[in-house]
């Protein structure tokens, strides 16, 4: 247990300071941490967001939630056009009056270190990290975003 333990804080360790060396990229960074994380649920197979979106319950029972697996697929649930989606799924809520962590947090790992990597690893993907819907969203916060392929 321990082993796994240790193995899993190196694991975390490792993509923090990868992730600090150098700018982060859909390619290089958070895709593998996608295809770990994510991609069961919102992998190729899964419907697109409108075809979600049309019987949203139906899909989530059955644990199924709206293709993602793409640079293209994902980015629109980060900007336009469903600004902040994606960081107020993932976001833990530590800067939150309530504290409470979006819906999809629980699935950045196995353990809170690895979701508080896996987070970070998202939040320098992203750039300007904000929980704001829609039109609540100036063109300079949609512009400061970095979300580099």
């Amino acid at each position: 247990m321990k082993k796994v333990m240790v193995g899993t804080a190196l694991l975390t360790l490792t993509l923090v300071l990868q992730a600090q060396a150098s700018d982060v990229s859909w390619q290089k960074d958070v895709k593998p941490v996608f295809d770990r994380q994510c991609a069961s649920c919102h992998g190729a197979d899964s419907p697109e967001h409108e075809v979600f979106a049309g019987d949203k319950k139906g899909f989530t029972g059955k644990g199924v939630g709206m293709r993602m697996d793409t640079y293209n697929h994902l980015i629109t649930h980060v900007g336009w056009p469903y600004n902040g989606a994606l960081m107020r799924r993932l976001d833990d809520g530590s800067g939150k009056a309530d504290k409470k962590a979006g819906n999809m947090y629980e699935h950045l790992g196995a353990n809170e270190n690895e979701r508080q990597a896996n987070l970070a690893l998202f939040k320098d993907w992203v750039g300007n990290w904000n929980l704001k819907r829609g039109k609540d969203v100036s063109k300079e916060e949609l512009s400061s975003l970095k979300v580099k392929y």
